[in-house]
């Protein structure tokens, strides 16, 4: 049984629960200038493709964006993971963001540099704020399961 978390984007920030074992990183699906418009989406779901034996998925729930642009390309990888947890019956659910910030940084609008120094205080260390966001929603999720006690912290895939 694995847990995925997911920081959904074009810079996508993951961590994986299986056996106590947390991995975790953050995925590039930035397209060259070269790229059709939706070559961001297809490798997404390339990626999820090479995931195995995930059982369940938990997403960073964005409820508001300020831009045009975030809010489709958001839309668009949600729709992508939607379709991929259905086809796969994989269930799935969405978190709001200031639940996960004030879980993990104790307050609802933490910056992006309070959720990382938080995360580093679990002994992790993050490449970006991606991953940072990926693993204070496992570390939200797994406060919730009995079944995820962490005996090893490992966060190379």
């Amino acid at each position: 049984m694995s847990i995925l978390t997911l920081d959904l984007g074009k810079q996508t920030g993951w961590a994986i629960l299986t056996d106590g074992v947390i991995q975790s990183g953050s995925e590039n699906f930035h397209g060259s200038r070269f790229s059709g418009g939706g070559m961001h989406f297809l490798s997404f779901h390339n990626w999820l493709n090479s995931l195995k034996d995930i059982s369940a998925v938990y997403f960073e729930e964005v409820r508001r964006h300020l831009g045009t642009d975030a809010a489709h390309c958001y839309g668009g990888f949600f729709a992508v993971l939607a379709a991929w947890c259905e086809e796969h019956h994989i269930p799935y659910k969405g978190v709001p963001v200031k639940t996960i910030k004030r879980f993990i940084a104790g307050k609802g609008n933490a910056s992006k540099s309070e959720v990382i120094e938080a995360i580093r205080e679990k002994g992790f260390s993050p490449r970006d704020d991606n991953e940072a966001d990926a693993l204070a929603l496992m570390f939200y999720i797994m406060s919730f399961n009995e079944c995820c006690d962490v005996n090893i912290l490992h966060n190379e895939f």
